[in-house]
């Protein structure tokens, strides 16, 4: 009776340990995949730091544009209104 109940008791140890191995394959499995998931993620991000980055430097070549513009139109107006005061004190 005590070689049934160590037999038993094999049976159920190596039982775990094929169940404990399969949990292991399906956990690593699992993380493959995660890794293949952050990877491509990261590649994602990196595409959209390069299109931002050149995207940056188109705004800032059309804020000098506007900002010129914005000066000339100054520079327009206010040379009316000192043409206007002019004709206005004679």
């Amino acid at each position: 009776m005590a070689t049934r109940g160590f037999n038993a008791n094999a049976a159920t140890r190596q039982s775990m340990a094929s169940s404990g191995g399969a949990v292991k394959a399906r956990q690593l499995s699992q993380l493959h995949s995660q890794l293949a998931q952050l990877s491509a993620n990261l590649a994602d991000t990196e595409n959209l730091l390069r299109m931002t980055s050149v995207q940056a430097e188109s705004m800032r070549g059309l804020g000098s544009w506007h900002a010129g513009l914005f000066m000339a139109a100054s520079k327009v107006l206010g040379e009316e209104s000192v043409q206007q005061q002019q004709g206005e004190q004679k």
